[in-house]
This record gives C-alpha cells, structure tokens and sequence, in this order.
C-alpha cells in the first residue's frame, strides 16, 4: 500500500509541474467536450478529453503488462 501511494503522489507531482505543457496541448478543449454557459455560471464536462486520456493510458499499461 505505501509503495501505491509513494507512486500515485509522485505521478500527481510530474502532472502537476506539466501542465503548463499539457495545456498548450489543447487537453481540456477538444471538439466534442460538452461546455454550457449561461447568465448564472457554466457547466463544462470534458467527455472527449476523458476518452482520449482513458485510451493512452489503456495502451500504456498494455504495454508495460507485455513487458
């Protein structure tokens, strides 16, 4: 269990100090990500974000498990 959470703070720390990187890569705003605005506030739910992130990780660790 330590060794799980050592790695996942590890990744959150290398995502956190890419994201300046990740946001030039237009992650967060592709076509298909659902955005409402209106007068009161907005709603935004990245769903086409969600599905590409979700499949190179699915091929990442498909990889490294053929290792």
């Amino acid at each position: 269990m330590g060794r799980v959470l050592v790695i996942s703070g590890i990744v959150l720390v290398a995502v956190g100090l890419a994201w300046p990187l990740l946001a030039r890569l237009g992650l967060g705003r592709l076509p298909g990500d659902i955005v409402i605005q209106g007068e009161q506030g907005g709603f935004y739910f990245p769903i086409v974000t969600c599905i590409v992130i979700s499949a190179v990780l699915s091929l990442i660790f498909w990889l490294t498990g053929k290792l």
